[in-house]
C-alpha cells in the first residue's frame, strides 16, 4: 500500500501571513532559543525510533518527568536564510496544534546549525500496520476511525491549515491496546488563506488528489486522501495502483473500481461517503464539516455527544478556574502542556462533548448551551468562565486552554507535573523564577497585572525571586489576595441561596453543597489564578523545507525516576 512520497517542491504563492492565525498559534514556554538548550530539559538516549528525509529520529526522556519522548533534527548548515525562516514560523504554528486528535509537538529549540523538535510518543503503531494485520475493518471500527480522523481535519481546515499527506501511515495509536488515533508529521503541512490555491506537488502518489496532479488546490485535497483511506479500511486494497503514469491517469479521471466480491459486504452508507469523497471536482467533494454529517459518520458522532462526559466535578473546575488568580491560571495554562496521557483522556471527552460544531474549540454559545441549560449557572459566570478559559481573546477556548482549567481540580498536581512546570518558567535555568524569565513567558504585564505583583503573590521570603519551593507552596496551598477570598465567599453564599430556594437542581460547587463549616477551606479552593503569557505570537507563512514534522513514534513506558 505504500507508495513513494512526492519530493517537496516551492509554492508558487508566496507567504502569506493570516491575522487569525497569527493570534491563536501562541508558543509562550515551548519555543526555545540560547541559551536554553534541549539537553536543560531531556535526555537523548541512543535508541534510534525511526528515519525519515530529514535525518535520524532519537528516544529522549523528560528529566522533570521521566516522560519517553522522540526527537528530531533539522540541521540549518548550507540552508538559505529564506528557507530558515520558513521552517522556524512553521514551528511557530505547528506549537499551537491544539487538539485531541493530533499528536502533540510540545518543545522546539533552535540554536545556530538546528531546529530541534520534541514529541509525543505514540506506542500503538501505525492505522497502516492494523490495516495489514487485519486485511480490512468492520464498519463500526471503520466508522470510528474515520470519525476520529475528520475531528483532526476539521480542526485544522477551519484554523487555516491543510495537511497535504493524509494517508493511512500518518495516523497513528496512542496505545497498543487501544483505538485512540491521532494526525502525526506535518512536513507537508500549509499554513492556507482560503481565498487562494497551493501550488507544491507533494504528499503521497496512491492518496494526492487530482488537483494537487494539477498544481492548483485547497484544503480539499485532504478530503479526496480521506476518500482513499477509507476505500482501504473498508475493503483492504487500494482505489489506484499500478505504475505512476497509470495511477495519475485513474486519479485525474476519477476512475476507481469497487470489486463486487469485497463491496457487497459493505452498506450503502458507506458506500456514499467514499463517492462522496472521491470525486474529482473538489468544490463538489465533501468538506470534512460535511463528512461528519454524513449518516454513517453521524451515528459514531451521536454516541459521543451521549456519553455525557460534562458533570457536576467539570463545571465545578471551570467555576474555580474563573474565580482563581491571574498567576495562578498562568500556571495552569503552561501546566497543561506537561500534562501526560492518561491525564488527558481523564477529561478528554468532556471537552469533546462541549465541541458540538466539531471545529475543535469550544465557543461561548456551545459553553451557555451546557452550563446554563443543564446545570443552571447563572449567565454571569458563564461568561466569567469563558472569558477566563478564552486565553488568546479570539471569543474560542482551545483544548489545552480547557485542560488547564481541570488541571486546577480533576487532575492530581503530582511532583513530577510540577517540576515540570516550575522548568518551564525558570528559562534561564538558576533554580528561580526571576522577573526576567517571567518577561520571558508572560511579556512585560500579564492581563493589566505588573510583573512585579505577580512575583509577590508568591514570593514568601521577599527576595524579589521565586523560588521552587515557594512555587509548589502557593499551587498546593491555594494562596490568594483577600479580594479573591471575599470573591470566593460570594459564590459560595450565591449557590447556598439558590440550592435552597432550587432543592432539586444538582450543585455547581461540591463545596456548595454542604453546609459551609469550614469557610476559609472551601474559598481557598475557589481562588487561585489567570491566562497565559501571550506574548511571543506565533507567526503564520511557508515551510515547504520542513520534513516529517510532528511524528509520533514508539516507545515503551518506564517508571518516573526520582528527583
Amino acid at each position: 500500500m505504500g507508495n513513494q512520497s512526492f519530493q517537496r517542491a516551492a509554492d508558487a504563492e508566496p507567504s502569506n501571513p493570516t491575522s487569525h492565525h497569527s493570534a491563536r498559534l501562541v508558543y509562550t514556554g515551548r519555543y526555545h532559543l540560547p541559551p536554553k538548550m534541549l539537553e536543560d530539559d531531556y535526555d537523548l538516549q541512543p535508541d534510534v525510533l525511526g528515519r525519515g528525509a530529514s535525518g535520524k529520529v532519537y528516544l529522549a526522556r523528560e528529566r522533570a518527568t521521566g516522560k519517553r519522548c522522540a526527537v528530531k533534527s533539522l540541521q540549518f548548515k548550507n540552508v538559505p536564510e529564506a528557507v530558515r525562516q520558513d521552517v522556524k514560523r512553521e514551528a511557530e504554528v505547528f506549537l499551537g496544534m491544539d487538539h485531541p486528535r493530533i499528536a502533540r509537538l510540545m518543545d522546539v529549540y533552535e540554536s545556530e546549525n538546528q531546529l530541534r523538535l520534541v514529541m509525543e510518543c505514540m506506542e500503538g503503531g501505525e492505522l497502516f500496520d492494523r490495516v495489514v494485520d487485519l486485511g480490512h475493518f468492520s464498519e463500526k471500527d471503520a466508522a470510528d476511525a474515520v470519525w476520529q480522523i475528520l475531528l483532526a481535519l476539521n480542526y485544522i481546515h477551519s484554523h487555516g491549515v491543510v495537511h497535504r499527506d493524509v494517508k493511512l501511515e500518518n495516523f497513528m495509536y496512542q496505545k497498543k491496546d487501544d483505538d485512540q488515533l491521532k494526525l502525526i508529521d506535518f512536513g507537508f503541512a500549509k499554513v492556507w488563506e482560503p481565498k487562494t490555491k497551493l501550488a507544491a506537488s507533494c504528499g503521497t502518489l496512491s492518496y494526492v488528489a487530482p488537483e494537487v496532479l494539477d498544481k492548483s488546490y485547497t484544503s480539499q485535497c485532504d478530503m479526496w486522501s480521506l476518500g482513499v483511506v477509507v476505500f482501504i479500511l473498508l475493503v483492504g486494497y487500494m482505489p489506484f495502483d499500478g505504475s505512476d503514469s497509470h495511477q495519475i491517469a485513474l486519479i485525474k479521471s476519477g476512475m476507481y473500481e469497487m470489486e463486487r466480491q469485497q463491496w457487497d459486504a459493505v452498506s450503502q452508507q458507506a458506500k456514499d461517503l467514499v463517492r462522496n469523497l472521491l470525486v474529482v471536482d473538489p468544490t463538489k467533494r465533501l468538506t470534512a464539516e460535511q463528512a461528519l454529517h454524513h449518516p454513517w459518520i453521524a451515528r459514531r458522532d451521536e454516541m459521543q455527544a451521549a456519553t455525557h462526559a460534562v458533570d457536576g466535578t467539570v463545571v465545578d473546575a471551570l467555576c474555580k478556574f474563573a474565580r482563581a488568580s491571574k498567576f495562578r491560571r498562568a500556571c495552569m495554562s503552561v501546566m497543561a502542556w506537561s500534562l501526560s496521557y492518561e491525564d488527558r483522556l481523564s477529561v478528554r471527552d468532556a471537552f469533546l462533548e462541549l465541541d458540538t460544531t466539531r471545529k475543535g474549540t469550544i465557543k461561548l454559545c456551545e459553553l451557555k448551551e451546557v452550563l446554563e441549560n443543564k446545570f443552571h449557572v447563572p449567565d454571569e459566570e458563564v461568561m466569567r468562565i469563558f472569558k477566563a478559559l478564552d486565553s488568546s481573546h479570539e471569543s474560542e477556548v482551545h483544548y489545552s486552554d480547557f485542560l488547564a482549567a481541570m488541571a486546577s481540580t480533576r487532575i492530581a498536581l503530582r511532583d513530577e507535573l510540577l517540576r515540570a512546570t516550575f522548568k518551564r518558567f525558570d528559562t534561564s535555568c538558576t533554580g528561580c523564577i526571576t522577573k526576567g524569565d517571567l518577561r520571558q513567558v508572560l511579556g512585560d504585564s500579564f492581563e493589566g497585572e505588573k510583573l512585579d505583583d505577580l512575583i509577590k503573590e508568591v514570593d514568601a521570603n521577599h527576595d524579589g525571586e521565586i523560588s521552587y519551593e515557594e512555587f509548589i507552596d502557593y499551587l498546593r496551598g491555594g494562596s490568594a489576595h483577600d479580594s479573591h477570598v471575599e470573591a470566593a465567599n460570594r459564590v459560595i453564599d450565591s449557590e447556598l441561596s439558590r440550592q435552597q430556594s432550587q432543592p432539586d437542581l444538582a450543585p455547581v460547587d461540591a463545596e456548595a453543597s454542604r453546609p459551609c463549616k469550614d469557610r476559609a477551606r472551601a474559598s481557598s479552593q475557589l481562588s487561585g489564578g489567570g491566562s497565559p503569557g501571550r506574548s511571543q505570537r506565533a507567526r503564520t507563512g511557508a515551510a515547504d523545507a520542513l520534513e516529517g514534522f510532528s511524528n509520533g513514534w514508539a516507545a515503551p513506558r518506564e517508571a518516573v525516576p526520582t528527583p
